[in-house]
């Protein structure tokens, strides 16, 4: 929109660079270009305001396939208008000289002309083709399309309209006929999805058989190993007993041969003593045959009131010691009756 400003009855128009100004006065084209700015009276003026720059102008229709399916589709159309002079003849792009706000709608009708161009050509395509197809091949088919018969049709050049791209965004079904659609998909990606987590628990399991089996082969060799070494220690202790007993066994010949000699020493010892004892006791006994030999001889001469002197001395000799002597009157009477007796026997 052009901005207007007011002075003493004059007014001041200044543009901007994407916007075509056309000025006309008395029927005579003052001013004609992109971004001016000038003073004019608005009584005598007629101003034209065309933007030249690139717009987009998106939109949404339905269409039907080959097979009487409903489809949408979205679309955007970039144009400009090449030819300001021929679309302001064309369309109505005049402006008030008082606030420069657009008398029409040029860009409305720019818009309808453009989408039911668009639309006229996108339901000729999908008319004859089916719904698979369509989904398939449909967003690049329907834009071609679209593109050629917009820079074919005879009112764009005629209007100035110049068509800059055409992007088709999307061609889609119906929501049930969607989701009928996406079913056999999901469920096939749902089976490759079951498949994998099938394949990854029978790796899992074959790992967890090779683990088991390598734990089971190490038990075995861990066992083998065992006994082979229950078996060594079982020799080693077998040898150990061996060599044991056959030291024991040269303990005890050693021992016994010690004994033996001992034995040996002792009886030759014993029987050494017991002929010194002999030997001795066979001397002792001469020498008291000796001596009592030498005593009968000696006493053989001797009276028998000597003899009963010196048995009375050598009986008191072997008589133990008396300390003291206690004699009851009865004993006294007894032995003095013995001895009287005795005396007169």
């Amino acid at each position: 929109m052009a901005d207007i400003t007011r002075r003493l009855g004059w007014r001041h128009l200044r543009s901007t660079p994407t916007a075509h100004i056309r000025h006309h006065r008395g029927g005579k084209l003052v001013h004609d270009g992109p971004g001016l700015g000038f003073w004019f009276r608005p009584l005598t003026a007629a101003l034209s305001e065309v933007p030249v720059e690139d717009r987009e102008l998106a939109m949404t229709f339905r269409a039907r396939t080959a097979d009487f399916q409903d489809v949408s589709v979205q679309a955007t159309v970039t144009y400009r208008i090449g030819d300001p002079a021929l679309a302001a003849a064309r369309l109505d792009f005049s402006v008030d000289p008082d606030t420069g706000v657009w008398r029409g709608a040029p860009l409305e009708q720019l818009g309808t002309l453009l989408t039911e161009t668009a639309q006229q050509h996108a339901l000729d395509v999908l008319a004859r083709t089916p719904l698979s197809a369509a989904l398939v091949d449909g967003v690049a088919a329907v834009r071609d399309r679209i593109a050629a018969g917009l820079d074919a049709e005879p009112r764009m050049p005629a209007t100035g309209i110049e068509v800059v791209a055409v992007r088709v965004m999307a061609v889609r079904p119906e929501a049930e006929v969607e989701r009928a659609l996406r079913t056999p998909a999901r469920e096939r990606i749902q089976q490759e999805a079951d498949r994998a987590t099938y394949e990854r628990r029978a790796v899992a399991v074959e790992r967890e058989r090779a683990i088991a089996e390598n734990e089971l082969a190490s038990q075995i060799e861990l066992a083998r190993r065992e006994e082979r070494l229950v078996e060594q220690r079982g020799a080693n202790a077998r040898r150990e007993a061996e060599e044991g007993a056959a030291a024991d066994q040269v303990r005890a010949q050693a021992e016994a041969a010690r004994t033996v000699r001992l034995a040996e020493a002792e009886a030759a010892r014993s029987v050494a003593l017991a002929r010194a004892e002999a030997q001795a006791a066979r001397e002792v006994g001469e020498a008291r045959a000796e001596a009592q030999a030498a005593w009968l001889r000696v006493h053989g001469d001797v009276d028998v009131a000597t003899l009963h002197a010196l048995t009375g001395t050598r009986l008191a000799e072997n008589l133990p010691r008396i300390d003291s002597v206690t004699v009851s009157p009865d004993m006294l009477t007894e032995l003095l009756a013995r001895l009287g007796g005795g005396a007169r026997g």
